[in-house]
């Protein structure tokens, strides 16, 4: 039975959707953690160099993916809040032939571009060919990592934010196993990590699939239901391909920031690759209030609950900064702790190349907080054109930050271009979202 997110008091409503969220995040992060993990202690320094200066390049996939998908998690969501039975099962019949289509496309030209694009990214050549190998192989399993994200994103829409996190539990234990088999017994290296990953994905994406289609009937869609898929394309489109985009031009000034490191050698990308990889925990569960928001305020928009809208926003808020903060304080009190899981015996120039990073960044979970829910709520009121705008802003601010900070600071410039970027959205984000929601909730404006 789907979840009805335009009834009940908002903050428990939703904390109880937002915190199934959070574990399949987390679970997700568990795949990246448990490859660069077991990697690091079982093939040394320069495999997990290998593994983190092609890990922005595959984050830049995953964010085209994770926004395209979670646009037409969007529109099924609107329609859902209307009740309109018949534009669901479109939209989900929709969704499926247009990942599809994404999917081959992808595939196609990442297999063309990984060896420009390396040399691109100034890979260092003592670790170019295992970056190559893993690379390659996670972009060729594209496909499980679309549909995973598709099948989560339209369970989320419909109200469950449940299953996909059962079936993420597993593959994730199947994962570390996979990873275990393939890299020692099998000895197949870094690509042995990166084939676990997409095993462990796929059998993810097919079951929550077949879980979906028993616990939902308008998930039994028919060729009927592409009848008007020309203008339903169009439409989901016109809402998942700007978020799509959106992300994966934040990732350009992340490729600046790798090509950065990457020119200051393996220890410097051995110490980068930890740090961020102990980052994204704190993104990712900030990220995860922003996905719980997008789909309360679109089931709201498309039911005319204006007032519940405002209401869920702050709510929404007080959780992610509550939680945000407790990030920050437990990261940099253990950072000195966290290269030692992904690096046997690290050395202080690693070490002191993890810490940096930290020290710069996590101070400013707060403004990611702010950045994830404002800009999940302007997309999912349907306006995409300020959230990109802001996306714009990202990335200017990151690369410029990166080029002009790393003249005056080195390494630690580099780092600081990420809270930059971040301060620079949400500007744009807090002004246009309060009016907004002043226009279409005036009683409490």
């Amino acid at each position: 039975m789907m979840q009805d997110l335009t009834k009940g008091r908002p903050f428990p409503t939703l904390l109880k959707f937002t915190l199934p969220v959070i574990g399949g995040n987390l679970f997700q992060l568990f795949y990246t953690l448990a490859d660069t993990m077991i990697v690091g202690q079982t093939l040394g320094a320069d495999a997990l160099a290998a593994v983190g200066s092609t890990s922005i390049i595959v984050y830049f996939v995953l964010c085209f993916i994770q926004g395209i998908t979670s646009g037409f998690g969007i529109c099924l969501g609107q329609r859902c809040g209307a009740g309109d039975e018949k534009g669901m099962r479109q939209s989900i019949a929709v969704s499926f032939v247009l990942s599809v289509i994404f999917t081959v496309i992808v595939t196609i030209l990442c297999a063309l571009l990984s060896h420009p694009i390396l040399r691109f990214m100034q890979t260092p050549e003592s670790i170019y060919d295992m970056a190559y190998d893993y690379m390659f192989a996670v972009l060729l399993g594209t496909g499980a990592t679309v549909f995973y994200n598709l099948i989560s994103n339209i369970l989320r829409a419909l109200g469950d934010s449940r299953t996909p996190l059962y079936f993420l539990v597993f593959s994730s234990l199947l994962n570390i196993v996979l990873d275990f088999v393939f890299i020692l017994p099998l000895g197949m290296g870094v690509a042995g990590a990166a084939w676990a990953t997409v095993l462990s994905q796929l059998l993810s994406a097919i079951f929550c699939i077949a879980a979906g289609w028993r616990k939902f009937p308008v998930m039994h869609v028919c060729a009927a239901d592409l009848r008007d898929f020309s203008h339903q394309a169009q439409s989901h489109l016109k809402v998942g391909f700007p978020m799509g985009f959106q992300m994966s031009v934040m990732c350009i000034g992340q490729l600046a920031m790798q090509a950065g490191v990457n020119a200051l050698g393996a220890d410097a990308v051995a110490g980068y690759t930890a740090a961020t990889k102990i980052d994204q925990l704190s993104v990712l569960v900030d990220q995860a209030f922003g996905i719980a928001i997008s789909s309360y305020v679109a089931q709201n928009f498309g039911a005319g609950r204006y007032d519940r809208i405002r209401q869920g926003v702050r709510a929404s808020l007080l959780q992610t900064e509550a939680v945000s903060l407790a990030m920050c304080v437990f990261i940099l009190l253990f950072r000195n702790s966290f290269v030692s899981l992904f690096v046997n015996h690290p050395t202080e120039v690693i070490t002191g190349y993890n810490n940096g990073y930290l020290l710069s960044v996590a101070p400013f979970y707060l403004v990611l907080g702010l950045l994830n829910v404002y800009r999940s709520s302007i997309q999912s009121m349907g306006n995409a054109v300020v959230p990109f705008a802001a996306c714009i802003i990202e990335l200017v601010m990151r690369i410029f930050g990166t080029m002009g900070l790393s003249l005056l600071l080195g390494y630690i410039g580099i780092c600081l271009a990420t809270p930059l970027a971040w301060i620079g959205a949400v500007c744009l984000l807090i002004v246009v979202y309060y009016r907004l929601i002043g226009k279409l909730d005036p009683v409490k404006g």
